[in-house]
């Protein structure tokens, strides 16, 4: 899953690329070697809180980046989606510490969030440890946890959609109800202003085209006088036509004797006489327009009174009265025909309840068995991690008053350290030995389900050793059969696991003046070498590398 790692100018580390393989990666070395640097920095790329202190001395900025193989329909590439964000198979996330303090964080080069960044790195990795908030002991995601062991992701789903329909179902009768209320209260008010708006029967825009015909004939009324004063000179009794046609005829029978003064005066009488002619036309066409009933203004005037009323009383403009007439129609229809409108809704929220009520009940039923199936599983790896007194116990609360999207259960992992103890939350009564221990019988039982797709564990073996150790490094590897993981560890047994061995030195550089950190993958003999450092400390002797050949060819 974890392609490479890949740290520049981080505390004690000028640049370092490592290679991750599938199965158990274990990280060794020395205590001060620089194993905390690398899982802070680890931890910065998948979204972890930034610190200016992890800058390396002298650098301006720091950065990490993580390159993940993810397959296709893996939750972190939905939360790319959701981000509109590119999902092309290869998720690189990467994280720029700034000695300022300030950070900044990409996906695949494009820049994001840190919680977007902090929401996909949880989907990719869990580590458990010092280092991270652990999310098995988050009581909110047991739940989730318990489903995927049993495999309810469905049931889930199911439970889910009958959720929506319930709560669709409570949601309309609930509105109508509301409704309903509202209209009983004021019902002799309702009835008569809906009959009331009934009778008028305003139209949105109205009122401003009532306005513009009343605005026309009253301009009308006045300019009609002018107009018919002009037709009349133009076209009436004291019309030029008349005189100006015989004066032609009189010309016209002259024109012979002296055509050269007579034509031009004819000529330009006929023109004067056609354009008295055509604005007689025009005058008499402008007093057809102009001309109305006076008892269809007086019925505008009466229109545009009775809507101006009607927005005053009810504090509406005129345009919204059709609207509010409506409105009031329906409430009116709610109070006439809401009870049996009523009935229905009830009858459907009632079956909505019903059936959510009956697939939560079962839900919870199989949670409860699931539960037991859990508890055992688990309590049955506790003996050999040295936790045979101690005890794992799946609390399932159901309380069918306090209905969710996902059932009516609150699951939450609990433990007893010692028989005859108080048993409690995990998180509350467990040391943090005994913590990661519980943590680590739980992922085996688990395994790839309900799980990020890499695992990281710190220090998960510290204070103990021999047997236990032992079987702690069994259970790692068996895990490692189902998802990435890396240890970090001091325990020569869980180092004997590992598919992939990376050693964790410091090294002097500038003639001492400064030391850097370095990774480097071992081979066979580096390999042999370094368990039997872990097995006999400082001086490494023949005993160390033979019982260092032992642990590996056991764990083979």
């Amino acid at each position: 899953m974890l392609a490479r790692l890949s740290i520049r100018d981080i505390v004690l580390i000028e640049r370092l690329d490592i290679e991750f393989s599938r199965g158990l990666a274990v990280l060794t070395g020395e205590t001060g070697a620089g194993k905390s640097i690398l899982l802070d920095a680890f931890a910065l790329a998948l979204g972890g809180r930034g610190d200016a202190g992890l800058v390396r001395h002298g650098a301006e900025q720091g950065q990490v980046t993580a390159m993940f193989d993810v397959p296709k329909g893996h939750p972190a590439a939905g939360i790319l989606a959701e981000n509109g964000l590119d999902d092309t198979g290869e998720m690189i996330l990467r994280r720029v510490q700034l000695a300022d303090g300030r950070t900044r964080a990409f996906i695949n080069d494009q820049a994001i969030s840190v919680q977007t960044l902090k929401a996909v790195g949880a989907a990719l990795v869990e580590i458990h440890g010092q280092h991270d908030e652990r999310a098995l002991v988050d009581a909110s995601t047991h739940r989730q946890l318990l489903d995927a062991f049993a495999g309810h992701e469905k049931d889930v789903a199911a439970l889910e959609a009958l959720w929506d329909i319930r709560r669709t179902a409570n949601a309309d009768l609930d509105e109508h109800r509301a409704g309903m209320e509202r209209a009983a209260r004021e019902a002799d008010y309702l009835r008569h202003a809906s009959q009331e708006l009934k009778t008028l029967a305003p139209k949105e825009g109205e009122e401003t085209e009532l306005a513009g015909r009343r605005t026309t004939m009253m301009q009308g009324e006045k300019i009609a006088t002018d107009l018919r004063e002009a037709q009349e000179a133009i076209g009436g009794s004291h019309s030029p036509v008349a005189s100006l046609s015989a004066a032609v005829r009189r010309l016209e029978r002259r024109a012979a004797n002296a055509p050269a003064l007579i034509e031009p005066a004819v000529k330009a009488i006929d023109i004067a006489i056609n354009a008295l002619e055509e604005a007689d036309q025009h005058l008499n066409a402008a007093l057809a327009a102009t001309d109305f009933d006076p008892a269809e203004l007086e019925r505008i005037e009466e229109r545009l009174f009775a809507l101006r009323a009607a927005s005053r009383k009810y504090s509406t403009p005129v345009d919204l009265l059709a609207a509010l007439a409506a409105q009031y129609a329906g409430d009116v229809a709610l109070i006439d025909a809401g009870a049996d409108q009523l009935k229905k809704l009830e009858a459907t929220a009632a079956e909505a309840d019903k059936r959510y009520a009956t697939a939560a009940a079962k839900l919870s039923a199989a949670r409860t068995k699931a539960a037991e199936k859990l508890n055992k599983a688990v309590n049955a790896e506790l003996a050999p991690l040295k936790l045979e007194r101690a005890k794992f116990m799946t609390q399932v609360e159901s309380n069918a008053a306090a209905p969710g999207p996902q059932g009516i259960d609150r699951v939450e992992f609990w433990v007893q350290t010692n028989p005859g103890t108080k048993p409690g939350p995990m998180m509350k009564v467990a040391s943090g030995g005994e913590l990661s221990r519980f943590l680590l019988a739980l992922k085996v039982v688990l395994a790839d389900r309900g799980s990020a797709p890499t695992l990281v564990f710190d220090e998960i073996d510290t204070g103990v050793g021999g047997a236990v150790a032992d079987a702690i490094g069994s259970r790692l590897a068996r895990l490692a059969g189902k998802v990435q993981v890396m240890a970090v560890t001091h325990a020569p047994q869980v180092a004997a696991r590992a598919s992939q061995h990376l050693l964790i030195s410091k090294d002097a550089l500038d003639k001492g003046k400064r030391v850097a950190t370095r990774v480097n993958a071992l081979a066979a003999d580096h390999r042999r070498e370094e368990i039997a450092r872990m097995l006999a400390g400082a001086e490494i002797t023949a005993e160390a590398r033979a019982a260092a050949e032992r642990l590996l060819r056991a764990a083979s």
